[in-house]
């Protein structure tokens, strides 16, 4: 069964720029700046009085779906130029001490379990990364890039075959915000 049409109206809080360039959104904000690409044939983006308006015409369930999935990358767009996403890891070390750097775009983990090669952990762009103590943190406007960037480092400290009741070692997430609208 078709629908007529499907309708979603996302407001843009004042601070924040949005314009549409064919299909690629780009935001900023006091935050930075965020871009996404919105590739769906039926979908239709456009910002009218400071408001994302995403639409579709003869809608089925599956426009529907991605109508549902494309307010939710408009939301965290906005969201991330206007108050950013923070990721918080806590490194753990029970049987060797860890160190962990920052160097550039990549976190390296020395002395893991052990081990004389060092790990390392790619850091996408667009994201700040701090270590105080035992705590890693990870900040940006872009939240796939925070989450991905947290996800390599907890990757990076990953052991296969393992009990992980008794080897607890890693960089673990303990912590993720950022606004909800």
């Amino acid at each position: 069964m078709k629908l007529a049409e499907l309708k979603k109206e996302i407001e843009v809080p004042a601070g924040v720029e949005v314009k549409v360039d064919g299909r690629t959104m780009i935001a900023k904000g006091p935050k930075g700046e965020s871009a996404k690409i919105f590739a769906y044939p039926k979908m239709r983006i456009s910002v009218e009085n400071n408001k994302v308006v995403l639409s579709v015409r003869k809608a089925d369930k599956k426009d529907k779906t991605m109508l549902g999935t494309f307010n939710a990358h408009v939301k965290n767009l906005v969201n991330g130029v206007e108050g950013g996403f923070t990721y918080k890891l806590r490194i753990c070390s029970g049987h060797f001490p860890m160190n962990v750097k920052n160097e550039k775009n990549i976190v390296t983990i020395s002395n893991f379990m052990g081990e004389k090669i060092p790990r390392k952990a790619k850091i996408l762009s667009g994201v700040n990364v701090d270590i105080q103590g035992d705590i890693i943190t990870l900040t940006g406007a872009n939240k796939e890039n925070v989450g991905q960037s947290a996800a390599n480092i907890e990757l990076a400290t990953r052991r296969t075959g393992f009990d992980k009741r008794v080897f607890q070692d890693g960089c673990y997430i303990i912590e993720k915000s950022g606004r909800e609208l």
